[in-house]
């Protein structure tokens, strides 16, 4: 007798129109049908090969033996005389000690913190915060930005990305080589507005150009298959949390706080509130643990543990017993139902939204 063996970092997802492997160790997914779900969840771990080929019959055998040659090739598993007890499957819960783990802040040439970022910086070294984004929608003057990155960046700040408009670079083309020797958190460069999309590295960090045109806030929240990501870490988040707020914190250019700049609702402004009281605020962490097996469409969807998720742009068509939005992303255009992806501001039944949002200006640059 022959068993096969799944390696316990390659976990499998069910959809609705077909299933995928993800392999958690090389951040890499896999399509496979339905039949090869069932195959690698009720019968491989509890039937011989042999078994399995004579409850499928001869006419299933051919793609029986596709089915292990596939899941062999790209090492999914291995063959042997025994169903190996000591693979014990992965613990996928997710727990992080950091009472948050990110924060987001949007930046524009009026944006009055740039000047003192003392209470950002004390807040970012008490949460014990490791990772930070930065995001400028305009030019903002360039010593301005270095110091107020500086003084970030001597917290317990372990990560930093920083996306900028490619005007800044046109303006400066030493201003990536300054930026990443200036500071050795930056881990990633970004900007948009390209004339093409491309990668590149300095000192070891990356730098992306994006053809995005980002104008604002309002462009955020993009579902796409460029943004999955199936490592353990994501994969476990998206199990148990939501993917996009959970331990997020976030200042929009105005000083707003909010859970992501994005979202509608502010929890005061740094003006004449602490972004601890607005942490405590009763509602602030309302969304942190809604995760995709219960939004809409999203449930059943394939790509949930891997995919990204947006609570601020939503199709506006579910709330739960709690009050809470569960309807799909608005800006997400793959159907689970079909298995197929449109451009999603061309889907007529989103018009609705995208008009309550006032997006429509977004849409028409699309």
């Amino acid at each position: 007798m022959t068993y096969f063996n799944r390696f316990a970092c390659c976990l499998v997802n069910y959809g609705h129109t077909r299933s995928i492997i993800c392999d958690t160790q090389r951040n890499n997914y896999y399509f496979i049908p339905n039949s090869l779900y069932i195959l690698l969840t009720e019968e491989f771990p509890n039937f011989s090969i042999e078994e399995i080929y004579d409850n499928y019959g001869e006419e299933n055998e051919k793609h029986l033996k596709d089915y292990l040659n596939f899941l062999l090739v790209n090492e999914i598993g291995f063959i042997d005389t025994q169903i190996i007890k000591e693979l014990i499957p992965l613990n996928l819960n997710y727990k992080v000690a950091e009472p948050i783990s990110s924060i987001i802040i949007d930046l524009s040439k009026e944006s009055f913190f740039l000047e003192d970022s003392f209470q950002i910086a004390k807040f970012i070294d008490t949460n014990r915060i490791k990772q930070l984004q930065i995001r400028c929608y305009d030019l903002i003057d360039l010593n301005t930005f270095f110091k107020f990155l500086n003084n970030l960046s001597k917290t317990t700040l372990k990560g930093i990305e920083i996306i900028l408009p490619y005007e800044m670079k046109l303006e400066n083309r030493l201003i990536s080589k300054n930026i990443i020797k200036s500071n050795d958190k930056i881990n990633t460069l970004i900007y948009f507005g390209c004339d093409k999309n491309k990668q590149d590295k300095y000192l070891n960090r990356i730098i992306i150009y994006v053809e995005d045109k980002i104008i604002n806030k309002k462009n955020c929240g993009l579902i796409s298959s460029n943004y999955f990501n199936s490592n353990l870490e994501t994969y476990t988040l998206s199990n148990n949390h939501n993917s996009c707020l959970h331990k997020k914190i976030s200042i929009d250019s105005e000083g707003n706080i909010r859970n992501c700049p994005s979202m509608p609702q502010s929890f005061g402004n740094i003006k004449d509130t602490t972004l601890e009281e607005a942490l405590n605020h009763k509602d602030f962490k309302k969304y942190w643990n809604l995760t995709k097996d219960n939004i809409e469409v999203c449930k059943d969807c394939e790509f949930r543990y891997i995919c990204t998720d947006c609570r601020a742009y939503t199709e506006r068509k579910h709330t739960n017993k709690d009050g809470l939005d569960t309807s799909k992303p608005l800006k997400c255009g793959y159907n689970p139902y079909n298995g197929e992806w449109e451009e999603w501001s061309k889907n007529p039944l989103k018009e609705k939204a995208i008009n309550y949002y006032g997006i429509q200006e977004l849409v028409k640059k699309l």
